[in-house]
């Protein structure tokens, strides 16, 4: 048994994360107000683009996504293309940012910045008004991952889920908080599982 969990998932397989298609929220830099916003025309011609990318640069043999219309949208135009069925799997929706919702991002600096109890050095543990810490969708995300991998074991999966679940799960993996680490929308992250956990694939390490 303890051989069979520390098997590599170069062998088993690899996750290729996607962040979704751009949308208006987007375009406008703005946190979504709804979780049932659609893809923008400009976000479904990436959706297109990247799942001939991913057609011929991974073959994915399992395709998941996020609850979250958006992500739905671009696996919808994904699984088109590649022929799978997509899968809405729990616990990789997009950050809850509460109190922030419909705001620009720059709003974000705002609320941290004016809350007493925000501290600079564990930014990722500040919580908006009435949503998620990015710590809280680490742990969710993670948990996410390991159940995919443990009901697909030895197959490619893709999943589409949200900047703040890659950039969560990029954290997780080499333990720095950034921004730089959010792909562009339909940009990927390419991860598998070692006897160290998860780590990034040494030919995709960069967001892109």
């Amino acid at each position: 048994m303890v051989k069979t969990e520390n098997m590599s998932l170069a062998a088993e397989g690899k996750v290729i994360l996607v962040r979704h298609g751009e949308t208006e929220a987007n375009r406008r830099e703005c946190f979504a107000e709804s979780d049932d916003i659609p893809l923008t025309e400009t976000g479904r011609r990436q959706a297109y683009e990247l799942a001939a990318r991913l057609a011929h640069e991974f073959r994915p043999q399992i395709l998941c996504s996020s609850e979250f219309a958006r992500a739905r949208e671009t696996s919808a135009i994904i699984a088109c293309v590649l022929g799978l069925q997509p899968e809405i799997i729990p616990g990789i929706h997009e950050r809850n940012f509460g109190c922030l919702k419909g705001h620009p991002y720059d709003r974000m600096g705002e609320a941290m910045t004016a809350d007493p109890y925000y501290d600079p050095a564990r930014s990722w543990q500040w919580t908006p008004a009435g949503g998620e810490s990015l710590d809280d969708v680490r742990r969710r995300a993670i948990a996410a991952l390991g159940a995919a991998r443990a009901r697909y074991r030895g197959k490619d999966i893709v999943i589409v889920c949200h900047g703040a679940v890659i950039q969560a799960i990029c954290a997780h993996i080499d333990g720095k908080w950034s921004e730089s680490l959010v792909p562009p929308n339909c940009g990927v992250v390419e991860i598998e599982y070692t006897p160290k956990g998860w780590e990034f694939c040494s030919e995709h390490r960069c967001v892109s």
